[in-house]
């Protein structure tokens, strides 16, 4: 197609929104009513996923000896865990330094009181291994493998924090899989009704067209620029929106939600963003190009 071909085709395409501009509004409007329902699931999906990763920096699994476990059995027993696929990292926390800690906490006030025990360690036998793997989903599986291992008394791991996330994550899953086949279906069917009433405008012309020897892709051309425009358009309103929204939303949780929400790690603008602008434009783009393919098609036949 040459410049000429290629300059007509967006000229006329433009045309088409601006002779429809009633349903080129709405259309404009449902679809950047369903990107940005979209962008929403997205960015809870993806926060769900930052969670998590930020949970398994957090949340251990706690491996404690059997009662006068010698050190060369407390280190043999950490090869072997570290030598796991599955451990990102681990640290060894003594006997001592348990008691150490334990005082900070609970006799900080009143340090008198831990005097009694300062030739008896209470927690003598709390020596222990804190492990934090790389994906928390494999806790479970790893949890048993471990407590196979000869010398350990106990496996303390938190299974709550796990089960919530990868629950909310799976039902997360389904939910948007499901609206975003919904949102999608009711973007394609709106463009194409809108692209469809240009069309019937210019029926005639395109039969005339068609008879005078114009090609298919010359003919489609301003329908389907008309498509993508109205997708294009229809995308970036929903994404600037939630650009402005999207900081000051997490802001006001942690403002409102104190000491909880400051407990929550946000996955941040840039990541989120970085996602969303990309499938965004994309699902925009796409159905503006899958509408007007649709309705233009059965008219290309003279």
């Amino acid at each position: 197609m040459s410049a000429r071909s290629a300059s007509y085709c967006v000229k006329q395409g433009l045309v088409n929104i601006k002779r429809n501009k009633l349903y080129s509004v709405a259309s404009i409007g449902t679809v950047a009513a369903c990107i940005f329902l979209i962008s929403v699931i997205l960015a809870i999906i993806i926060n769900v996923n930052y969670m998590e990763k930020e949970l398994e920096q957090k949340v251990g699994v706690t491996v404690f000896f059997e009662n006068n476990t010698p050190q060369e059995k407390i280190d043999e027993i950490g090869k072997q865990i570290k030598a796991d696929k599955r451990v990102k990292s681990m640290k060894f926390t003594s006997a001592e330094k348990a008691w150490s800690d334990f005082k900070e906490d609970y006799f900080k006030e009143d340090p008198e009181l831990a005097k009694g025990f300062e030739k008896n360690n209470p927690l003598a036998n709390s020596a222990s291994y804190t492990i934090y793997l790389k994906n928390i989903k494999t806790q479970d599986a790893f949890v048993k493998d471990v407590k196979k291992i000869e010398g350990i008394r106990k496996v303390k791991h938190s299974q709550k924090a796990k089960a919530t996330l990868t629950n909310l994550e799976r039902l997360l899953g389904y939910v948007s899989i499901a609206l975003i086949i919904i949102l999608l279906g009711v973007g394609i069917f709106l463009i194409s009704n809108t692209v469809m009433i240009g069309i019937n405008v210019r029926k005639e012309e395109i039969k005339i067209m068609k008879l005078i020897g114009s090609t298919n892709s010359f003919v489609r051309a301003p329908f389907v620029i008309e498509g993508v425009t109205i997708g294009l358009i229809g995308s970036i309103i929903p994404l600037v929106i939630m650009f402005v929204v999207y900081s000051k939303l997490i802001g006001l949780i942690i403002s409102k939600f104190g000491v909880f929400a400051r407990n929550i790690s946000f996955a941040p603008q840039g990541t989120v963003f970085a996602i969303l602008i990309p499938v965004g434009i994309g699902i925009g783009v796409g159905i503006g190009l899958i509408g007007s393919f649709f309705s233009i098609r059965k008219h290309l036949k003279v």
